[in-house]
């Protein structure tokens, strides 16, 4: 499994864009943004740039576990196959909830890259996978303070207890019938879960993703 999954420059993304006009979602306007190009992405801000930052997200893992689902890793079992299938399922729904959510104003589809995982390895699917849940868990978790709409609010909480039920599954696939299911890299000593700032999880995503997204608005 290749685990240096360095920063490319032309990977990174990038904290810049605009934004402009309005879009109005449930009676209530919120500010709408501004795509820079047909390969580029600027998330906006207020509670369209979080909701178009945990749509990115989603369309990361939607992407991931249908490529894993397609290209089932050498011993798969059937229980795995049956959880990685619940998993992909889950996060399409998400994603295609969001984008719902954003009508017109859904940034792009983002084109990814996984050419640093290893398919055929249970291993390297499984612990990119639990990468992938732990920085969702964390960005959702961050994200929350970021959300005016109560609804949206309500919605996003929902999510992000799915997301951690994938994160327990995950590691208990790679540690079979151990108390590690969530270790103190994603829960702190008070029993509180980790929450990331857009700045941190962003960086993160960015050598899976190839398309340029802008972020200037969400701290």
């Amino acid at each position: 499994m290749k685990n240096d999954f360095k920063i490319d420059r032309r990977r990174l993304l990038k904290w810049s864009g605009t934004a402009g006009a309005t879009l109005v979602i449930g009676g209530i306007a919120l500010p709408n943004f501004g795509i820079t190009s047909a390969l580029a992405a600027d998330l906006g801000e207020g509670d369209v740039g979080v909701l178009n930052y945990a749509y990115a997200l989603e369309q990361l893992e939607a992407a991931y576990y249908t490529m894993v689902i397609d290209n089932p890793y050498e011993g798969i079992t059937e229980d795995e196959t049956a959880i990685l299938t619940d998993l992909r399922d889950h996060e399409v729904t998400h994603r295609d909830f969001l984008k719902d959510a954003l009508g017109d104003n859904a940034i792009p589809a983002l084109e990814v890259d996984f050419s640093a995982v290893d398919f055929t390895s249970r291993d390297s699917v499984l612990t990119t996978a639990r990468t992938f849940e732990d920085l969702g868990v964390g960005a959702y978790n961050g994200a929350g303070k970021l959300i005016e709409n109560g609804d949206y609010l309500l919605a996003a909480g929902k999510i992000v207890s799915v997301e951690a039920r994938h994160a327990a599954a995950i590691r208990d696939l790679l540690n079979p019938n151990s108390v590690a299911f969530a270790g103190p890299d994603v829960v702190d000593e008070n029993g509180l879960d980790v929450a990331y700032a857009p700045a941190d999880v962003l960086p993160k995503a960015a050598p899976f993703i190839t398309t340029d997204v802008t972020a200037n608005s969400l701290v």
